[in-house]
Parts: C-alpha cells; sequence; structure tokens
C-alpha cells in the first residue's frame, strides 16, 4: 500500500508453503500482519508483489471473478465477529452459501439439517442471531462456513468473544475437522488455541520470523 510518498508494506519476504490436511496457527503481537497474511490466503485481500499459487492455480495472474470463484469453491473463513446475518434465522444464515453454490432446495434442506444436528444446534435454527450466545453465533458462524465442505477453513480469532469453557469446544471441534482432513489454518493470541495446531508460524512486523533454536 501507499503512504504519501512512501510504500508500506503489510507483509514482506512471506514464504509459505501449506500442505494438505495441516492445521496450522498464525501467532505474533498486534499490528504484526497476522489478519493480513489470512485475509491473502484466503483471497479476501489483494497484493501488489509476490506470488500466490492455491490448489496449483496462480492467483497473482487471476482475474478477479476467477478469484472469487475459486474462494467460493475451496474456502471456508470464521470470523471472530461471527458476520451473521441479522435479518436470518440460524437455519437461513447456514445455508446462505448453498444458495449461492446453486444447491437444489430439498438439497439445502438435508445438507442444513446435518449441520443442525452435528452442532448441538437444532433448536435454536428459527431464532436469530441476536436471540443467541456468543458461543452459539460462533456455532452458527462455523456451520456455515462448512456447508459447503470446504477443503481449507481459514479462522480468524474463533475463540476471541468466547468464554474458556466454550473456546476449548471450538478447537476441540477443530481438531477434530482436522482429523477428517479438512485443513486449518487459524489465527490466535492463545497458546493454548495454538498448540491445538499440527504447526506454528510467529510473524512480527509482517514477516514470519525463524523458528527458536532446540536447546539439546
Amino acid at each position: 500500500m501507499n503512504s504519501g510518498n512512501h510504500r508500506v508494506f503489510l507483509l514482506k519476504d512471506v514464504h509459505l508453503d501449506v500442505q494438505p490436511g495441516e492445521f496450522i496457527s498464525i501467532m505474533g503481537p498486534s499490528g504484526s500482519g497476522k489478519s493480513t497474511l489470512l485475509h491473502t490466503i484466503g483471497l479476501l485481500d489483494d497484493f501488489n508483489e509476490g506470488e500466490y499459487f492455491f490448489m496449483d492455480q496462480p492467483v497473482h495472474q487471476l482475474k478477479p471473478r476467477q478469484i472469487a470463484e475459486l474462494g467460493k469453491k475451496h474456502i471456508g473463513f470464521v470470523f471472530q465477529a461471527y458476520h451473521l446475518i441479522d435479518e436470518l434465522t440460524v437455519q437461513e444464515n447456514i445455508e446462505t452459501p448453498l444458495i449461492y453454490h446453486n444447491v437444489k432446495t430439498s438439497e439445502r434442506k438435508a445438507l442444513v439439517a446435518d449441520m443442525l444436528d452435528r452442532f448441538g444446534i437444532v433448536g435454536k435454527k428459527d431464532l436469530f442471531p441476536s436471540q443467541l450466545s456468543g458461543g452459539q453465533q460462533q456455532l452458527v458462524g462455523i456451520a456455515r462456513a462448512l456447508i459447503t465442505k470446504p477443503g481449507l477453513l481459514l479462522a480468524d480469532e474463533p475463540t476471541g468473544n468466547l468464554n474458556s469453557r466454550q473456546g476449548e469446544e471450538i478447537m476441540e471441534l477443530f481438531s477434530e475437522l482436522n482429523k477428517e482432513g479438512t485443513t486449518i489454518i487459524q489465527v490466535t493470541h492463545s497458546e493454548k488455541n495454538a498448540s491445538f495446531g499440527t504447526r506454528i508460524i510467529e510473524l512480527l512486523d509482517g514477516m514470519i520470523t525463524p523458528p527458536a533454536p532446540v536447546k539439546m
């Protein structure tokens, strides 16, 4: 990005290779570029320099419509602020991505029913987000992110607004999803949450810091 006559790099010299089935935790102080990196991986943010290959597709060479289609097909996003649609019920919020994927009504209803059951929120299906606790809203957000069965799940501080018990339930759910084959990348300040991952990446001033040497 440009700031006056100066170019400001939010991320710099970031080299990252993510293998299918990994569970990566991104950590670092506020302002280190964690969310920017996650949003770039998730095809939500553009970038000015460098190369990015996603599913062997050269993102840096694709048109905006192609990038949007790639993200819609393969990526689910869990936000700290939930980003549920206030005017829609729990059931309708979870169903929304399927509508964008042109899934038939009968199949949509079956998939949503499965998600409601899996997340234990069948009794909440006709409620609106404002009628749910923070933990319940996050469950709805995760269910919505997973309804299209994405290969990659990105989570930005997924337990930031939850109490410790709710947060641990979410992390155990992520661990279960990862064991089922979902690749997960999460941004977190919590060392406990980070420990659920198979790899931790530390960011500082927009750069990945090398891992600390192992003491013998």
